[in-house]
C-alpha cells in the first residue's frame, strides 16, 4: 500500500517479555536496528527473561535498556538520546486475577509508564506509536464477536480499566499534537517461550508432573487462542503503516476505533473461540498425558468468552491470523521440553 513507511530504528518495551522478545527477533531479522526497554521483575521466574534477552543479545542491531518506564527522568534521556523511528509499547503489568491483589503495580506500569511513553514520543519526532491493548477491554460486553467500533465502558478488572485507559491517552496525545497512535487488542496469546503464568504454560507443567489443574467456568471457557507468530506478523504490518484520521469519522455518531485524529484500534485475534475443554484435551493429546481437573466457577475479573472480529485487521493489512491449536500447541510444548529438558 502507498501509505507504508519503513520504521527503521523501533523502541520495544517489554523487549524481555513474551512478545516484546518474538517482535524485537523478528525486526532483528529484518535488519532493524531495535532497543529494548525492561524492567525484568519478578512478577514471574526472570530466569526466563533473561533466557529470551540471550538470544536477542548477539544481534548487532539490539541495544538493551534495564530500566522501569515510570521513571520519568530515565525515558527523557532515552527517548533524547536514541531518536527512534517508532515505538510498540507491550511493557505492562499482565494478567487479571494479579490486579486484585497487587493494584498499584498496574498504574505504576500501565499508568505512569504509558504517559513517559507518550510524552517522548511526543517531543522527539516519534513517526507512530504502536501499543498493545487487550482483548480484556470488552468487559461486560455480549455481543459476539468483539468489534473495535462497539462501545467499550465496562472493564471487569483493573488490569481491563488501564488497557482502556491507554487508548484513551493515546487518542488524546493523537488529538492534540498529532501523535499517530495504533492499539492493538490481542486476544489470549501463546506460544514458545510463554508467559509461565498462562493456562498453556500452567497446564503443560502440571500434566506433565501428575498435579490437577484448576479449570474455571467448569471448562465452559471460550478463548479467542491466537498463536505468537500471528501476533507478530499483525504487530509488523500495523507498524508499518501509521494510524490517518478517518475522513468519515462524525461526532454525531462516533465511531471507538478510528478518529478524526490519526488514531486507529485493530483486534488482533483468531476469530474463532475454542471452548477450554477442547483447549486442554489438545493438550492432552500432544502430550499423550491426561489432566487430573477441579472444575471450579468463573473466577472475578475473568470474562467467560473471547471472540475476535477481525475485519479491519484483514481489509487495511491483508493478513488474517490462522494457526489452530493443533498446530501452535505441540510448537510449545515441543519448547517446554527443550527448555526444561523435560
Amino acid at each position: 500500500m502507498d501509505d507504508q513507511i519503513k520504521l527503521q530504528k523501533i523502541l520495544v518495551t517489554g523487549a524481555a517479555g513474551f512478545i516484546g522478545f518474538h517482535l524485537s527477533k523478528r525486526l532483528l531479522e529484518e535488519g532493524r536496528e531495535v532497543v529494548g526497554v525492561d524492567i525484568v521483575n519478578d512478577y514471574y521466574d526472570p530466569a526466563i527473561k533473561e533466557a529470551r534477552l540471550s538470544i536477542l543479545e548477539p544481534y548487532s542491531g539490539f541495544k538493551f535498556v534495564r530500566a522501569d518506564l515510570a521513571d520519568r527522568q530515565v525515558m527523557e534521556n532515552l527517548f533524547r538520546k536514541e531518536s527512534f523511528d517508532g515505538v510498540v509499547n507491550l511493557a505492562a503489568q499482565a494478567g487479571v486475577r494479579y490486579s486484585l491483589v497487587n493494584p498499584q503495580s498496574y498504574v505504576n506500569s500501565n499508568l505512569v509508564g504509558f504517559v513517559n511513553v507518550l510524552e517522548g514520543c511526543r517531543h522527539n519526532g516519534v513517526k507512530h506509536l504502536v501499543f498493545a491493548s487487550s482483548s480484556s477491554v470488552y468487559g461486560s460486553n455480549t455481543k459476539m464477536p468483539f468489534s473495535v467500533h462497539d462501545n467499550v465502558d465496562h472493564p471487569v478488572s483493573l488490569y481491563a480499566a488501564s488497557k482502556k485507559s491507554n487508548e484513551l491517552m493515546s487518542h488524546a496525545y493523537s488529538h492534540l499534537f498529532g501523535l499517530s497512535c495504533t492499539g492493538l487488542r490481542f486476544f489470549t496469546v501463546y506460544g514458545p517461550w510463554g508467559r509461565p503464568d498462562m493456562a498453556l504454560f500452567l497446564f503443560t507443567r502440571a500434566i506433565l508432573e501428575g498435579k490437577p489443574i484448576d479449570v474455571f467456568n467448569y471448562g465452559k471457557m471460550q478463548r479467542d487462542f491466537t498463536y505468537i507468530d500471528d501476533i507478530v506478523e499483525g504487530v509488523v504490518r500495523v507498524m508499518n503503516r501509521p494510524a490517518r484520521p478517518d475522513p468519515a469519522w462524525n461526532g454525531d455518531n462516533p465511531d471507538p476505533g478510528s478518529s478524526y485524529a490519526p488514531y486507529k484500534i485493530y483486534n488482533i485475534g483468531n476469530n474463532q473461540p475454542v471452548e477450554l475443554l477442547h483447549f486442554i484435551k489438545v493438550i492432552e493429546d500432544t502430550l499423550g498425558k491426561k489432566a487430573d481437573m477441579n472444575l471450579l466457577p468463573l473466577q472475578p475479573g475473568d470474562v467467560p468468552a473471547t471472540y475476535a472480529n477481525i475485519d479491519d485487521l484483514v481489509r487495511d493489512t491483508g493478513f488474517k491470523p490462522s494457526t489452530s491449536l493443533e498446530e501452535g500447541i505441540p510448537k510449545f510444548i515441543e519448547w517446554y521440553r527443550e527448555y526444561f529438558s523435560v
